[in-house]
């Protein structure tokens, strides 16, 4: 083993995170699990602790030495956009946790993902907690719609769906906006999840104790009472998500290049996230978007991911020092849906 280097990759998201460690012969010898890393809801240093006890963890279960830093670590986290904030994270790995990774790379959630499922490039779009969506062409160029956070976007994200639901009623009851439809689900679901009985309890939850990833989490009801109950606000709702997240596809087609559409199904689409278990749900209001909206896109594959995108950020992170991290693309991801439009 001792001829051996070992790379990390790091799939850092708002509710959880998950870490692998590569072998350079191509092995997983140990994954590892932590909570949410993103800097922007936890703070920069939170965030870098949480990365070194993950990769501590997996080195300890791997076998190996936790003084010894392993050849790279790959950082592909919710969160990390911007330049300037992959860059402190880099030099914050480096200065605070030595023995981390001999080489730190930094790149969004969105990239790795793109990294775990194809070599050739593609569209990212994810839709969990919150929402982005980046293109990754085979020229290295990258594009990105959305991601902006629960402030200014997660557009089609199981926070938008829950939020979005609530407002619907605020609005109703306020007859601000009257519901086409019946409330009496989703006020019963919001009531019995929020532990509440009137719309004034719900302040604290969005006001002095936000918590993102708990809000996020009545979706799934919402989504029973779609698929289960048929009500109608509650697919409306989902329709409405199909339809927005769409339309981050159509925002980036004039810069996807014209390889990525050519190939036997179109163009490919990863999908991350708990909210695309509801594909069924979404459909409608997805292929409605790009049937009406795209010119460029003839066909296209939507790739549920079978691998955690912490694959994709170790590969990336080899690539960074020179090194291919043999990779099986076609046992990462299956096909969700493909259509010819």
């Amino acid at each position: 083993m001792s001829d051996h280097e070992y790379y990390g990759g790091v799939e850092g998201g708002a509710t959880k995170s998950k870490m692998v460690l590569i072998r350079s012969d191509g092995k997983i010898v140990a994954w590892s699990e932590g909570p949410c890393t993103n800097q922007w809801l936890i703070g920069q240093e939170e965030c870098l602790k949480r990365v070194n006890d993950m990769t501590q963890e997996a080195k300890k279960s791997a076998g190996l030495d936790s003084d010894k830093p392993i050849r790279s670590l790959g950082l592909c986290m919710s969160g990390a956009d911007q330049k300037e904030a992959q860059q402190q994270l880099i030099d914050g790995m480096k200065s605070k946790y030595p023995n981390a990774s001999q080489d730190v790379s930094v790149s969004s959630d969105t990239t790795g993902a793109i990294a775990t499922a194809t070599a050739l490039g593609g569209i990212v779009l994810i839709s969990g907690t919150g929402s982005n969506c980046q293109l990754n062409n085979e020229d290295g160029s990258m594009y990105r719609c959305g991601g902006w956070g629960h402030l200014l976007g997660d557009e089609g994200s199981a926070y938008w769906i829950a939020q979005r639901s609530i407002k619907t009623i605020f609005d109703h009851e306020d007859n601000l906006c009257v519901c086409p439809f019946d409330c009496t689900f989703v006020w019963n679901t919001i009531k019995t999840y929020f532990k509440i009985q009137d719309r004034n309890q719900i302040l604290g939850s969005f006001y002095t104790n936000f918590d993102k990833s708990f809000i996020a989490g009545m979706c799934k009801e919402l989504a029973r009472g779609a698929s289960e109950e048929k009500d109608k606000l509650c697919l409306q709702l989902f329709c409405d998500a199909g339809d927005i997240l769409a339309r981050h596809i159509v925002g980036l087609e004039p810069k996807i290049d014209q390889s990525l559409l050519d190939g036997e199904n179109g163009l490919n689409i990863v999908c991350v996230g708990s909210v695309w278990k509801s594909w069924d749900l979404l459909q409608q209001g997805f292929t409605n978007v790009l049937k009406t909206n795209c010119d460029r896109i003839q066909k296209f594959c939507l790739l549920d991911l079978t691998q955690s995108a912490a694959l994709g950020a170790a590969c990336l992170s080899a690539k960074d020092v020179q090194f291919t991290l043999p990779m099986d693309y076609s046992a990462n991801a299956t096909i969700l849906h493909k259509a010819v439009l």
